[in-house]
């Protein structure tokens, strides 16, 4: 069995972020999204990317960007890989791929099994799929919420390319979710958190340790 991967989302200072690799995050991710309270700027991302060993993955998370924004970021040279979190279609997100060289994911939101069938439609442009609940209508963020979703609905469908699990993830079910959707990848946000977008030095080691038990 391969490596659980562990993505600690919404980082934005030094001491999280070492905190993520300390605990054994394999990727970190970056919200580059005004209205969010875990926010990063460029020049906050450039700044902390010399302390990121270079095994770690540094994910920037995004909602519908322009091209602008996007070579702004890429031109940090601080990622490897970029995260759509908005209602991007397929041909949006294999352009972006192509254009910016860059491993594109797509967060996928997912209420029904319908959902997350309809993701085959980004088989061949994203290089992941990332299922998140689906946040309730006129949220003011597309993820981040602590919401999550019925992890049932992902047992026995074919997925074909690499995926990840997001939504409502924290220390005390992040084991139940693995064991029932099997995800080889788990991503966490406001479940390591002690107020919105401020990341728990604790919270995050106890994280990272309930989900790879001895």
């Amino acid at each position: 069995m391969s490596r659980l991967a562990i993505k600690i989302c919404g980082l934005s200072t030094p001491e999280t972020v070492g905190a993520a690799i300390a605990a054994g995050a394999t990727h970190l991710g970056f919200v580059h999204f005004a209205k969010s309270p875990r926010h990063v700027e460029a020049e906050q991302l450039r700044a902390l990317a010399p302390i990121i060993p270079a095994h770690v993955e540094r994910v920037a998370v995004l909602v519908e960007p322009t091209d602008e924004m996007l070579g702004e970021l890429v031109a940090t040279n601080a990622l490897t890989a970029l995260q759509l979190h908005g209602r991007e279609s397929p041909e949006r997100v294999a352009a972006i791929r192509q254009r910016f060289g860059l491993p594109v994911w797509k967060a996928i939101s997912v209420k029904t099994r319908a959902d997350i069938d309809a993701a085959k439609a980004y088989a061949g442009a994203a290089d992941r799929l990332l299922f998140d609940a689906k946040t309730p209508d006129g949220a003011a963020l597309p993820g981040g919420m602590g919401v999550r979703f019925d992890w049932t609905l992902l047992r026995g469908v074919p997925i074909s390319i690499p995926w990840g699990l997001s939504g409502g993830l924290g220390i005390d079910n992040v084991a139940e979710a693995i064991r029932i959707t099997g995800a080889p990848m788990i991503d966490v946000s406001s479940g390591v958190e002690s107020a919105p977008g401020i990341k728990s030095v604790d919270k995050i080691m106890a994280f990272c340790k309930a989900a790879q038990p001895l």
